[in-house]
């Protein structure tokens, strides 16, 4: 029973945060010095000082512990839509290379993308990070096309997708060429396509 399940847990001792915490460090810490080759139960709980049961007790399995470390929160948090309309995409655009692309993320990401066909409820855990992006993204674009400024077919779902599976095989394919040089180019090439 994993954090990302939701499910309830049964009465007994409460469960010590400080364990959950330090698993986490533990994880993003063996992510960023050895990849996710590095990142086993055993190399965890050693490093987080703590048991494999423990860990098993609040995650089902290894890429749910992996994904938590790897992605901590909502994508959403820090996004701020607003301004222009290519201001606002080059804003999603950046945000999702930021979040995919840090060191931990990058090592995690091919071997969770890996794991979705055994594991169903994390493919839905990782698409949930991005859910108040969408919503954004999807308020941002009803009010441009209300204003003439994109195209009434205009899809938030379709833009996100196209933008976070750039960065994902950017990610894998190019990893060093995500510069501040691709987020305007694929930002210009977004905001052309979105025109009315």
């Amino acid at each position: 029973m994993g954090t990302e399940s939701g499910a309830v847990r049964a009465t007994g001792r409460p469960r010590d945060p400080r364990i959950e915490q330090a698993a986490l460090a533990a994880v993003r810490d063996l992510l960023a010095a050895g990849g996710y080759a590095a990142v086993t139960v055993a190399a965890v709980a050693e490093r987080a000082g703590t048991t494999k049961a423990a860990l098993y007790r609040r995650w089902p399995a290894l890429p749910h512990l992996v994904h938590e470390a790897a992605f901590p929160g909502e994508l959403a948090l820090d996004l701020r839509l607003g301004a222009d309309l290519a201001t606002d995409l080059g804003g999603v655009v950046r945000g999702t290379r930021d979040a995919l692309c840090s060191p931990v993320a990058a090592a995690a990401l091919p071997a969770l993308l890996a794991e979705i066909a055994t594991w169903p409820d994390l493919h839905a855990a990782m698409m949930q990070r991005f859910a108040g992006v969408f919503r954004a993204l999807d308020d941002r674009l009803r009010t441009a096309v209300e204003a003439g400024e994109a195209h009434p077919d205009t899809r938030a779902d379709d833009l996100l997708r196209l933008v976070i599976g750039a960065v994902l095989s950017g990610v894998m394919l190019t990893p060093g060429q995500l510069d501040d040089a691709w987020v305007d180019r694929l930002t210009a090439t977004l905001a052309r396509s979105v025109r009315p």
